[in-house]
């Protein structure tokens, strides 16, 4: 018998990224196959932004943020995220290599998970402005789990460029 607590849904933010092809129609088309997961419905996402890749080459990213409510645990809602990533044809030849899509989980609910496969909250969700900045459009005043006000690493990604694209 699954506990109640096992089928609880968590409050999810997803950054999804894309500088292969069509990047801006990759982004828009993940966010609608966030919203068909088991067990999962897409809550709200950002804008869409354009970076500069981050210690990466290739083409400017298209990057938004979205939440999610989903009854998937952490594990298996990355092997869904990497599903969909396969829709695309993502490989990863490389580290940081261009890529069709990437869904990283930046946050699930306020757990801070350590895996072989999984770091939540995201390692560098503080440090990006193409994370940090859509994740807070959503949410300004979201805590990060064991780093406090999201809003407070605002400053350390000022330099990053970061457009928001039109709707």
């Amino acid at each position: 018998m699954i506990s109640a607590a096992e089928t609880a849904t968590k409050a999810v933010y997803i950054g999804l990224g894309s500088n292969l092809g069509d990047a801006t129609r990759n982004v828009q088309q993940a966010l609608v196959l966030l919203d068909k997961m088991p067990l999962t419905r897409l809550e709200v996402h950002s804008s869409l932004f354009l970076t500069a890749p981050v210690e990466a080459s290739g083409e400017n990213y298209v990057n938004a943020v979205a939440r999610i409510q989903t009854s998937l645990q952490p594990e298996e809602l990355l092997r869904e995220l990497h599903h969909i990533e396969r829709e695309f044809g993502r490989d990863r030849p490389y580290r940081n290599a261009p890529r069709t899509m990437d869904l990283d989980i930046l946050l699930y609910g306020l757990q801070q998970i350590q895996s072989d496969s999984l770091t939540v909250p995201h390692p560098r969700l503080t440090k990006r402005a193409f994370a940090l900045i859509p994740l807070l459009q959503i949410d300004p005043f979201i805590t990060i789990p064991g780093a406090g006000p999201a809003h407070a690493f605002a400053a350390d990604v000022a330099d990053q460029e970061i457009q928001r694209m039109g709707t």
